[in-house]
């Protein structure tokens, strides 16, 4: 008999684990105790199988260009056995104090940090982080998912507090421009005004604001998609790491999950450390980062900039390419 909390259909994508390769996936974990002193050669470009809490004070120094925070909201969410319980403001602010300026200290002093939230533990991130960073922006991301409710409004976006040590951080606005379709073309003696013809349509290459609108949640027919409760995008993490992160630099995600900032770093040509309790989260990292050798495209990324959703066109047919250089990372034109 077929166990219907597993079976999947034939064009389900979402990630799974076979049991011939779990042993596989678990040798190339990084398990380590609160007695291991870690230096940053060990750490690089590994998924840490350990308890943040336990090693946060062995952590390397300054060894981050990028941080990607996403710590539990403060939510009851049940992550595979492991269950956050949601806590009072007050509480949930003093959970974060503790352990927040441990975490900056893997920070380079001109590297820069994404705090992830949503309404209802946005501010408490806020308050934490301005005792002790600059708060440069709050990106709103447009999170269309879901029903709605009844008796309230639906919950259709999530925030992103963008903050830096200082005054002299990296920041790339043009590694992020978005390309945008023209509703209304505008000529001047014929010839396109601010936007260029091409064979998918009228476009305009645009600077990106902190309204975001062009993410697609992931879901089971995505290869992204794994079983996280709470999974990021990979076109979510991208646009943080382009325009946060230089070349060849590092990203450090303490709350790891289904391994999003690890992959998208890999594929950008990053280097990342990621540090997950929940094994097989692990594992599923630790899978997506070995797919990532043969598939390097991000869903709404292609020819060096973000596409709207929905405006590529989706090629089911389309075939995987290997791992190329650099230049030749993104030449999948792939959306939903």
């Amino acid at each position: 008999m077929i166990d219907k909390k597993t079976y999947r259909a034939p064009r389900n994508r979402t990630l799974v684990l076979d049991k011939n390769e779990t042993e596989r996936l678990r040798s190339k974990l990084l398990y380590v105790s609160n007695s291991d002193k870690l230096s940053q050669d060990i750490v690089i470009d590994k998924i840490i199988c350990a308890d943040l809490f336990d090693i946060i004070n062995n952590l390397p120094k300054q060894f981050a260009d990028l941080i990607v925070l996403d710590p539990p909201y403060n939510l009851n969410k049940d992550f595979h056995g492991l269950r956050f319980n949601q806590l009072s403001d007050e509480n949930y602010y003093k959970y974060l104090q503790k352990w927040f300026d441990k975490i900056l200290k893997t920070l380079k002093p001109n590297g820069s940090i994404y705090l992830c939230g949503d309404w209802k533990n946005s501010h408490i991130l806020y308050q934490v982080a301005r005792q002790f960073l600059t708060v440069r922006n709050r990106v709103t991301w447009q999170r269309e998912k879901g029903r709605g409710a009844k008796a309230n409004w639906k919950n259709a976006c999530e925030d992103i507090w963008f903050a830096t040590l200082g005054e002299d951080y990296y920041f790339d606005i043009d590694a992020v421009k978005q390309k945008r379709k023209v509703i209304a073309p505008y000529r001047v003696n014929g010839a396109p005004k601010d936007w260029q013809e091409s064979a998918e349509g009228a476009f305009r290459l645009t600077y990106p604001s902190n309204f975001w609108d062009d993410i697609t949640v992931p879901y089971w027919s995505m290869s992204e998609n794994t079983d996280h409760p709470t999974q990021k995008p990979e076109k979510l993490i991208a646009k943080l790491i382009l325009a946060s992160c230089p070349k060849n630099g590092v990203v450090f995600d303490p709350f790891l999950g289904s391994g999003t900032s690890a992959v998208v770093a890999k594929k950008l040509g990053r280097s990342f450390v990621g540090i997950e309790l929940n094994e097989t989260y692990c594992l599923w990292a630790q899978k997506r980062l070995l797919n990532s050798n043969i598939d390097t495209s991000i869903q709404g990324y292609s020819d060096g900039v973000f596409w709207e959703r929905n405006s590529l066109t989706f090629q089911k047919s389309a075939k995987v390419k290997p791992a190329v250089k650099q230049n030749d990372l993104f030449a999948l034109k792939v959306d939903i």
